[in-house]
């Protein structure tokens, strides 16, 4: 039977402390400026830059100045070091970057909130002296106001999309913004944020494209006066372009989203046009930092193309099935370790070759019950993908923390802006199944423990209209480094090069996954997965169904740690807290985390019934652990989640191996494994 024990959050700490290990790191900027160096970002002074944080959304990027501190220490001591400032342009949330609170009317967007800005300056100073950087969003949910001059203002929606990326009223207005930004001086740090350089990466628009026709058919179905407007402004370029190039087009026929060669090649070169117009505006007033257009790539490969002038790729991707809504609620409970496709092949699609790539967007949101193999599972194919690093999708839309006191249930209401999901679904950082794993990932990604794959296969794209993921979705992924290769360029450091659409085999067995320099395996069949790393180690999954044992012959095969778990679903994880391997340290975090959900939570199959209510629970994981060291001095504490000892677990050492058991007395989810 399962045994739950409580798990409270606590705003100003974690339960462990790892900031220590990165204290060298201290303050954001010491390396200097971030810059590209081929498929990878390093800063001024030649140092490699790997980044595992959290997005801070809407209102949590505004906290009052205590909160601003507890929040970048809290970030620190969790291995984070980058925060995406997402949604601050977002009028639902309060503050917002136009208005602090809410109240008085706004009736322009052109004007930034003195008290907001504050905030915000005082947050980038906390952050910085914590060793953490930023990424900072343009464009992501402005709604232009009826004092912007800006035409139909209050029909549009959030960001005016599409319609921002070709109308010259809306264009100038991001200029602005970014003169706005750029040059303001924060008085905390006595720098213009252009010249600061604890900012490492921004974006011109977020998920934002002009080839998905959605948004476009639903303004046509309901005779909309604003998008009759702007659909004629539209068609009135593409008239004038097809004038100047010399294309014929059917204007009889006429269709924004005719897959025909003149309609793709204008709105290639529209939103390249545009791309490169805020990228020189930004450069000319002293922007330094690598600059993206957007990270909404899926709708088509041609989002691909217009990238290739940028700085580098952007992406996002969740693991959820969306069923969500303000009434009914559901949930299917997957699990990535039972994913026969690879989980996120849509990332190694949209990862260019010879371009840095970065995920601003990841989640494996609450209430999925196997959630606690996201973090994990990510961190360890980000790394093994070269990738520069992933930021999860968020850590909170507010900043007051203390009063959220259960998963997935943030604020009052059942919507923030009329979308359910922002009513808590994606909050991370009291949920101990996907922060609590923070730690480790940290240090898989910013520690390179797990190393890049030795062999990179380039993937041609066979249509620039059509995203085909059957060769990324394949397993190849979770083997080899895979990125790819657009029409006319070289498959430059590919050792293999496939087409989309090829469906191949990696390996003897389709089921077993083993990566090409032997340190991830994930066993489909079985649903569980192994990291295998000299600092850090894990298995995932559903535990009991599988020995995890040190025998060469084992898929699970891990070198120096077995598990014996009683509990069906968890991961165990143990990092070294120090520059040695885990068999000479004398400093180790291990982590034993599986299910967790709110007290009293109801669930009828896959459709929450419940939310529940405080305590958090967490399920504890009862296991057998064998660790290969050494040393014979380790002694293994239970920690709480106020950081206090729960008590001292009795191990047993014998040929250079030491046993213990861990949830059966004195259960924890953490402990700490010290030499005395």
């Amino acid at each position: 039977m399962s045994n739950y024990i409580k798990t409270p959050a606590y705003p100003d700490r974690m339960p462990v402390d790892i900031s220590f290990v990165f204290a060298d790191e201290k303050p954001a900027g010491k390396h200097g400026f971030l810059q590209v160096s081929g498929e990878e970002f390093r800063f001024e002074d030649g140092t490699l830059a790997r980044f595992w944080g959290v997005n801070f959304n809407g209102g949590a990027n505004f906290p009052e100045h205590d909160d601003a501190e507890k929040v970048a220490r809290r970030l620190a001591q969790a291995g984070c070091n980058i925060v995406r400032f997402h949604q601050l342009d977002a009028e639902w949330n309060t503050p917002n970057i136009y208005a602090c609170t809410k109240g008085r009317r706004v009736s322009t967007t052109r004007k930034l909130d003195p008290v907001s800005m504050d905030r915000l300056d005082y947050l980038i100073f906390c952050l910085k002296e914590q060793g953490i950087y930023v990424y900072f969003d343009m464009m992501t949910y402005r709604h232009f106001k009826s004092g912007d001059g800006v035409p139909y203002a209050e029909e549009l929606g959030d960001s005016a999309k599409p319609f921002s990326i070709f109308d010259r009223r809306m264009i100038d207005l991001q200029k602005e913004f970014c003169d706005q930004i750029w040059n303001r001086v924060n008085r905390y740090t006595g720098l213009a944020y252009k010249d600061d350089p604890v900012f490492v990466m921004t974006e011109i628009t977020n998920e934002c494209d002009l080839f998905r026709p959605a948004d476009f058919y639903k303004l046509k179905k309901k005779n909309a006066p604003h998008g009759a407007y702007y659909m004629e402004e539209f068609k009135q370029l593409f008239k004038a372009w097809c004038e100047k190039n010399g294309r014929e087009y059917d204007w009889d026929n006429y269709d924004m989203y005719d897959p025909c060669d003149a309609m793709v090649d204008f709105k290639l070169e529209l939103t390249k046009r545009y791309y490169r117009e805020l990228y020189e505006h930004m450069r000319a007033l002293g922007v330094r930092i690598p600059i993206t257009g957007t990270n909404y790539l899926k709708n088509s490969p041609c989002n691909i193309y217009a990238q290739q002038e940028m700085d580098f790729v952007d992406s996002h991707s969740y693991f959820y099935d969306w069923r969500w809504g303000a009434n009914r609620k559901c949930c299917d409970h997957l699990q990535i370790t039972g994913a026969k496709l690879s989980p996120q092949s849509r990332l190694a699609y949209m990862c260019v070759n010879g371009k840095p790539y970065f995920i601003s967007e990841w989640d494996m949101p609450w209430p999925n019950a196997f959630r606690a193999e996201g973090a994990i599972y990510h961190a360890a194919i980000s790394a093994l993908q070269n990738w520069s690093g992933m930021i999860i999708h968020s850590y909170a839309y507010g900043s007051r923390l203390e009063n959220m006191d259960i998963l997935g249930k943030e604020v009052s209401s059942d919507t923030i802006g009329g979308v359910p999901y922002r009513s808590g679904v994606f909050t991370t950082w009291n949920d101990p199944a996907k922060f609590g794993l923070f730690p480790h990932a940290a240090l898989i990604v910013r520690r390179c423990d797990v190393t890049p794959a030795k062999v990179k296969v380039g993937q041609t794209v066979r249509d620039r209209n059509t995203m085909d993921l059957s060769f990324s979705g394949s397993g190849v992924m979770d083997v080899h480094r895979v990125v790819t290769v657009l029409p006319g360029e070289q498959p430059t450091g590919c050792e293999k090069v496939c087409t989309d659409g090829d469906q191949p085999q990696w390996g003897d067995d389709p089921d077993v996954l083993v990566s090409d320099n032997g340190q991830l395996r994930r066993n489909v069949k079985k649903k569980v997965a192994v990291i295998d790393t000299p600092r850090t180690k894990a298995v995932y999954g559903k535990l009991a169904s599988a020995r995890f044992a040190a025998i060469d012959e084992s898929d699970l095969f891990v070198d120096g740690m077995t598990v014996e778990s009683k509990t069906d679903f968890g991961v165990v994880a143990l990092s070294s807290l120090t520059d040695e391997p885990i068999e000479k340290s004398g400093n180790l975090l291990l982590s034993a985390i599986g299910r967790a959900r709110n007290s009293g939570a109801q669930f009828d199959g896959d459709e929450m019934l419940d939310y529940g209510h405080a305590p958090i629970l967490s399920e504890v994981i009862q296991a057998k652990l064998s660790i290969r060291t050494d040393r014979t001095d380790l002694k293994v504490w239970g920690v709480n989640p106020e950081g206090y000892y729960v008590g001292r677990k009795e191990a047993k050492f014998e040929d250079g191996w030491m046993t213990f058991e861990v949830g059966d007395t004195l259960p924890a989810s953490y402990y700490l494994i010290v030499a005395e």
